[in-house]
């Protein structure tokens, strides 16, 4: 808690000396023809606590560019109730529609291992585009296909879409969102998901695989029409000195009636000092000022899919298959909570703070996962058998939802919020890269270990849930209602 402390008010002691360098009432501080009295008007547009008001502007671009995830969630939903049609039509066998099912993943890999630098040569817009090519062409192939070399390409492809949209949305949101509703905004990233995974859930069971791949088109050329009417990332554009066209996009994002002069300099006071430093590549990732973000942001990643999330999520069926309870029941069920219980995480993120709602998330995982333990072990010494499929539903379908409450999104929102400009190519990519490396492992060997032992499978999950809750209090710090370059100072001064 000292530590913590003392963090906060070295943070306090930076803002203030930006502040006091050009005070916001003074009329020097004001932008060219900017008067005194307009100043005045134009505090109007705030909260009470002097920060921007949330614009319909903002909150539009927000939805437009969360189509990408969107996109995200039906890809991921896909696999699971495509599996029947694909199978019976092409007469796959199940190593072959493993294969399909599991490639995704690899797709994503991929993807992540040049979504930092794609998406900072091309700027967050442009890179949007440049995944929904790879999205849109991955679903026109599953629908072509007539082999499952075909599948394998299109799923391929539309992993490598995926892969990208996982970094670039919520960096893109954070780079846009007001500070004091950051949290939600990026939070839309999980809730549209969710959607997506829920829609095709549904859906699927009611239309063959390749309309229902038709389907997942339609949310790719809608994405790609509405990205020509959002600018670009403010941020993205004062790092490369387009000091004009970054004040543009910042008035469009916050209303052309608000004054942005005090925003707009602190991002250029931030540009600069990250351009004095110059572009890190991942040899120079590892200096000693950049490695406490870099241990929040790859520690989150890793516990976020070593406490068996992927598997869970993947494999629901054949857990409540396993404990006796009907898998159609229980998957019908998760589909129609996903996007409420998404909505809840995005209403209290950033009510509750980053921190308490990970712990908390944390917390409900690790004891669904332990009662998902005793369930199974329970029905192996066949003990109260006929308890064993209601705390499989009760556990699983827990487990789902506590999760999406934290631990699901937030650590996407903490990866967006922690890199400086300078490192966020490099530190975003190896974030980004852990996560879909580790959730392929867990994927790849989730079955694996059940067959091994079910029961120590989830004690296990359950454990690492527990040592999630230390990491977090004792290493993530808090960054709701802060903006990004009072986040990055408080950072940076934890390791001096």
């Amino acid at each position: 808690m000292e530590r913590q402390k003392s963090m906060e008010s070295g943070l306090l002691r930076k803002s203030l000396s930006i502040r006091e360098r050009k005070h916001p009432h003074d009329d020097g501080y004001l932008e060219p023809g900017l008067s005194s009295k307009r100043h005045k008007e134009v505090k109007k547009h705030h909260n009470e606590d002097g920060e921007c008001c949330v614009t319909t502007s903002v909150c539009l671009i927000t939805f437009i560019v969360v189509t990408g995830s969107f996109c995200v969630g039906c890809g991921t939903g896909y696999s699971s109730v495509a599996q029947h049609g694909i199978v019976s039509d092409l007469s796959l066998s199940v190593a072959e529609y493993s294969m399909f099912g599991s490639i995704l993943t690899l797709g994503g890999l991929i993807g992540a291992v040049f979504s930092g630098k794609i998406s900072d040569v091309l700027g967050r817009k442009r890179t949007m585009f440049f995944c929904e090519a790879f999205c849109a062409t991955g679903w026109l192939c599953i629908a072509l296909a007539k082999d499952a070399l075909w599948l394998d390409c299109g799923r391929f492809l539309l992993g490598i879409g995926v892969g990208i949209f996982s970094y670039v949305i919520p960096v893109y949101i954070a780079e846009i969102a007001p500070k004091h509703v950051r949290g939600s905004f990026v939070f839309a990233n999980q809730l549209m998901q969710n959607f997506g995974l829920s829609l095709f859930f549904i859906i699927g069971n009611f239309i063959s695989w390749r309309f229902l791949s038709i389907i997942g088109m339609v949310p790719c050329v809608l994405h790609v029409v509405c990205l020509f009417f959002i600018p670009e990332s403010p941020r993205w554009l004062a790092k490369f000195g387009r000091d004009k066209e970054c004040r543009a996009s910042l008035q469009q994002l916050r209303g052309h009636d608000v004054d942005i002069s005090q925003e707009a300099n602190a991002i250029k006071d931030t540009m600069e000092f990250s351009q004095q430093s110059g572009e890190t590549g991942f040899v120079e990732l590892f200096q000693r000022r950049y490695v406490f973000p870099l241990i929040i942001g790859v520690g989150l990643m890793l516990l976020q899919q070593l406490s068996g999330s992927a598997g869970v999520i993947y494999y629901a069926s054949s857990l409540y298959e396993r404990g006796g309870f009907p898998s159609a029941i229980g998957t019908s069920v998760m589909a129609t909570i996903m996007v409420p219980k998404a909505m809840i995480g995005t209403i209290i993120v950033d009510k509750m703070g980053r921190r308490t709602l990970l712990m908390a998330s944390c917390a409900g995982m690790g004891l669904f996962a332990l009662l998902l333990s005793v369930s199974y072990s329970l029905q192996s010494f066949g003990i109260l058998p006929e308890l064993t499929p209601l705390f499989t539903f009760i556990s699983v379908l827990g487990y789902v939802i506590t999760y999406a409450l934290g631990m699901g999104g937030l650590p996407w929102i903490i990866m967006s919020e922690i890199f400086p400009m300078n490192v966020k190519v490099s530190a975003g990519t190896l974030v980004t890269v852990t996560n879909w490396a580790c959730g392929w492992v867990i994927t790849f060997t989730f079955n694996l270990l059940m067959q091994w032992n079910a029961s120590g499978t989830f004690l296990i999950f359950s454990s690492i849930s527990a040592m999630s809750i230390v990491f977090i209090y004792f290493i993530v710090p808090e960054t709701k209602g802060r903006s990004l370059e009072e986040i990055q100072t408080l950072l940076s001064n934890s390791v001096h």
